[in-house]
């Protein structure tokens, strides 16, 4: 039972935690939340499975997400210095993107984006080495 159901529960979570990280610089949420989230769904998806199933099915080095994710985090933040304004300065325009419609694109996604793959990075590794049989 408990597998038929994660599928679904998964799909929910791992939905939810993307509104979470594209909502979070206008409302609560973002990088930090959204991965936890997404984390929270891989682990309901090793216990429905078995770790092997998502080490095979997500074939990711979680640490070299984690420090990819540090990287963008502050790169965002060279980026701003690059341009002669403050470190982690935040920026806007707006796109009419063809699906969409008029979107606000934001310098403080990609940060959040930086955030959410190294806490996905950091939260993973440390769960699958607990969880790794001897």
């Amino acid at each position: 039972m408990l597998r038929t159901l994660a599928k679904v529960i998964i799909f929910i979570i791992l939905t939810f935690s993307l509104y979470l990280l594209f909502a979070g610089h206008h409302e609560p949420g973002g990088g930090f939340i959204g991965a936890l989230m997404t984390s929270s769904a891989l682990v309901l998806l090793s216990m429905a499975f078995g770790i092997k199933t998502v080490r095979d099915a997500i074939p990711v080095d979680f640490r070299l997400l984690a420090a990819a994710g540090i990287g963008v985090a502050v790169l965002t933040g060279v980026g701003s210095i690059v341009l002669g304004v403050p470190f982690l300065s935040h920026t806007f325009g707006y796109a009419d993107l063809p699906v969409f419609g008029k979107n606000e694109l934001a310098t403080a996604v990609i940060f959040d984006l930086g955030v959410y793959m190294t806490v996905v990075g950091i939260t993973m590794t440390i769960i699958l080495a607990i969880g790794r049989d001897k």
